[in-house]
């Protein structure tokens, strides 16, 4: 299995921090958030070789991060040449990016440097595992408003399986959300090319998986622990302070 982190966006809600300086490589208690991510992604034993899809405004920024990285995957840096948000490819253009570069004729997992989680990866590749489809990730949210205005929402039947699912749908149809971590089968990955050739978007990475369960089985892994989306400088600096309170 391949893991492909997209790390190509801009975070422009996240001015003045990420100016100059890759969301992913914010440091949260003295570690980057791409060190968090890397500490679980290294659990998982199927995985044999990471890709950062970055933009080329902070592509040295991460070949540095790989060149000093020690842990055992391997890891590959790839730049999708844009500069701005105006001319970014999205997340699922950069997505098929790292698939035709490589040439992955394999199952992925599909992660972002959006997000801070205490769940263990190894639990989702094992639930994967179990259920031999596509997988999303998600958790339950009690205040409805502000799932459907900033999430994937999905509707599940008693075994996780996906039976209705939208990107930010304002009113939501359940009160599950998902969070931007996917695990692809093969087929999927090969499916990636006839989404986008069909024009549909390719902003958010919940999108695919939205147009992907009319046409195969998808399944949710409810996960249970904690989850942040570090999208403004507020959730950034609540999290930092949070986890510097646990030294």
């Amino acid at each position: 299995m391949k893991a492909v982190v997209l790390v190509a966006g801009y975070a422009t809600r996240l001015y003045p921090l990420t100016e100059n300086q890759p969301k992913g490589l914010l440091k949260l208690n003295n570690k980057t958030i791409l060190d968090y991510l890397f500490e679980k992604l290294e659990k998982v034993d199927a995985v044999d070789q990471a890709i950062l899809v970055s933009n080329d405004k902070f592509y040295t920024h991460f070949t540095d991060w790989a060149n000093n990285y020690t842990g055992n995957l391997k890891i590959d840096v790839i730049n999708d040449k844009t500069t701005s948000n105006e001319d970014r490819l999205g997340a699922l253009g950069d997505l098929q990016l790292a698939i035709d570069t490589f040439n992955i004729q394999d199952e992925i997992m599909v992660l972002v440097s959006d997000n801070y989680f205490t769940y263990e990866l190894t639990d989702f590749y094992d639930f994967y595992k179990q259920k031999n489809t596509d997988c999303v990730i998600g958790s339950k949210f009690e205040d409805l408003e502000y799932l459907g205005k900033n999430f994937g929402v999905a509707v599940l039947d008693e075994n996780g399986k996906v039976l209705d699912m939208e990107e930010k749908p304002g009113i939501p149809k359940s009160n599950v959300g998902i969070w931007a971590s996917y695990i692809y089968t093969k087929d999927s990955v090969a499916l990636l090319k006839e989404y986008l050739a069909q024009g549909n978007k390719k902003d958010a990475p919940g999108n695919y998986p939205s147009w992907l369960y009319k046409r195969k089985p998808i399944h949710a892994f409810i996960f249970e622990g904690e989850c942040y989306d570090i999208g403004t400088i507020e959730v950034y600096n609540q999290l930092n302070e949070k986890l510097s309170n646990k030294e």
